[in-house]
């Protein structure tokens, strides 16, 4: 869908600092050695207990669409150095120029649920290459994966009732609107109002009016009728615009008109007030006046801890509009993944696993060509492992907390197993089959419904075990003494 919205390629959506490294890794000779950078969170969005990945088509796209535009030559070869002169010779703009990608990637399924620490993503490549992608890659992924998690959690606490997205007039721009309602369905939601979004994801579009339309007219329920008139197989009213109680009276009146045309009035929107009392009040006139079918929509910054507590107190809520609690990820604005280098390649073929330190463990990066396997018994999930491919799985088949080394977890040698990172992109091409997001939305539902009630909640949510390979601990620990050795022998 990106080449329907940008016509010239991308790559310059990056990070001046990702072209400079670049350049040195080129005028060192070493552009073409290879290297594994890992994509990954530290910890869930929201204090939440998992994340739902998201984003990897749009990102096989990009890679897909990758070249320097000879546009883009021209341009990058009129930036200059703090002397004035060129910030990059001509040699390696005719190397940008004539690149094409060559990388790996190996990435988690959309639609996975995800944790701290585990790889989303793994490109492996001539580090200049892999270099390059750090930027748009996280761009990308980050934020559809903060807004599907966000979804989740919102059809989560609607408990299978549907979400709507109306988040279009308040999304961070145009860019941001998209990628929000593809996120939120591949979350959970049942539609959007955003029509471009529609037509480029295939995702369902629903609306009606807003209270403009009944101002327009001279009494509130000749704004109903008139609507009917027009949009007969559409009407869910909007009943707040003067008074509400009074506003869904008026609606039945011409529900029962439009009935009598041989039509049915789908609903009412709540947009105000005590969506609690109003929707229980709303339900009883509906009810009595013979539309139990007619659905109660409630929207008003929407977010998943007001739905929550709007259930707990009984609200006639069928459907639910969220916009910008959910399209802004209001409470946490950005999901902070990171890419970071794993190992390096020499020249006979020999992976050597890197590091980088932290006065913070949780910062601590983790070394080798990484992989994840998620373990599970009939009753769910049960761990996620992550491993070095490079050495294998220990046979000990423990797990150590990343964060905490003293908690550990034995994983029964009878679980079921799977690795969660699958081949992607392989030499400039997409390897991966299409989805659809139907697909990816049946994925997240099953794998939110294998995690554990306790994982799921919103409040202090209970950690779901993630922990390194035994092994790839122990070689960590040693690469973390024999760093700080290093710096404690090269200190004055």
């Amino acid at each position: 869908m990106l080449d329907e919205l940008y016509r010239p390629p991308l790559a310059l959506l990056t990070d001046l600092y990702q072209l400079t490294m670049a350049y040195g890794y080129w005028k060192l000779g070493r552009a073409e050695e290879e290297a594994v950078f890992h994509l990954f969170f530290r910890k869930p969005p929201f204090e939440g207990g998992y994340a739902v990945a998201a984003g990897l088509g749009p990102a096989l796209e990009y890679l897909q669409a990758y070249r320097f535009s000879e546009s883009d030559i021209e341009y990058l070869g009129t930036l200059t150095g703090n002397d004035g002169e060129p910030l990059f010779e001509p040699e390696f703009l005719g190397y940008l120029a004539d690149l094409r990608l060559t990388v790996d990637v190996d990435a988690m399924p959309e639609g996975t649920v995800a944790f701290g620490q585990e790889p989303l993503l793994r490109v492996k490549g001539p580090i200049l290459q892999c270099q390059l992608l750090e930027t748009p890659l996280l761009n990308i992924i980050n934020f559809q994966t903060l807004i599907a998690t966000k979804a989740s959690r919102i059809s989560t606490a609607a408990a299978g009732e549907p979400i709507l997205e109306f988040g279009l007039r308040r999304a961070q721009g145009i860019d941001g609107a998209l990628a929000a309602s593809r996120a939120a369905y591949v979350g959970g939601c049942a539609a959007t109002s955003n029509v471009l979004a529609g037509k480029l994801y295939g995702i369902p579009v629903k609306g009606t009016h807003a209270h403009s339309w009944v101002m327009s007219f001279d009494t509130e329920v000749d704004s109903f009728e008139r609507y009917a008139e027009v949009m007969p197989n559409n009407c869910v009213f909007l009943v707040d615009t003067y008074d509400t109680l009074e506003g869904v009276q008026q609606a039945v009146e011409v529900g029962r008109k439009l009935r009598e045309r041989g039509h049915e009035m789908v609903g009412i929107r709540l947009d105000s007030g005590d969506l609690a009392y109003l929707s229980i009040e709303a339900r009883k006139i509906l009810d009595e006046a013979g539309f139990p079918e007619a659905a109660i929509v409630a929207s008003n910054d929407l977010d998943e801890h007001i739905i929550e507590s709007l259930k707990n107190q009984r609200a006639k809520i069928a459907v639910w509009g969220v916009g910008t609690k959910l399209v802004t990820a209001y409470d946490q604005p950005a999901l902070g993944g990171v890419y970071k280098l794993g190992a390096l390649r020499d020249n006979d073929g020999k992976w050597h696993p890197k590091i980088k330190l932290s006065e913070q463990v949780i910062k601590t990066s983790i070394p080798g060509t990484l992989q994840v396997r998620r373990y599970e018994d009939a009753n769910g999930l049960i761990g996620d492992m992550i491993f070095d491919e490079t050495n294998g799985i220990d046979d000990r088949g423990i797990i150590v907390d990343a964060k905490d080394p003293t908690r550990r977890k034995k994983i029964a040698s009878n679980a079921n197993a799977v690795d969660l990172l699958r081949p992607a992109f392989r030499a400039g091409k997409v390897v991966a089959e299409p989805e659809s997001l139907e697909v990816i939305r049946q994925r997240m539902h099953e794998n939110i419904e294998r995690l554990h009630p306790t994982v799921r909640r919103f409040m202090h949510p209970h950690e779901y075990p993630v922990g390194l390979d035994v092994g790839l601990h122990e070689l960590r620990d040693e690469m973390i003494l024999q760093a700080r050795q290093v710096r404690l022998e090269m200190a004055p």
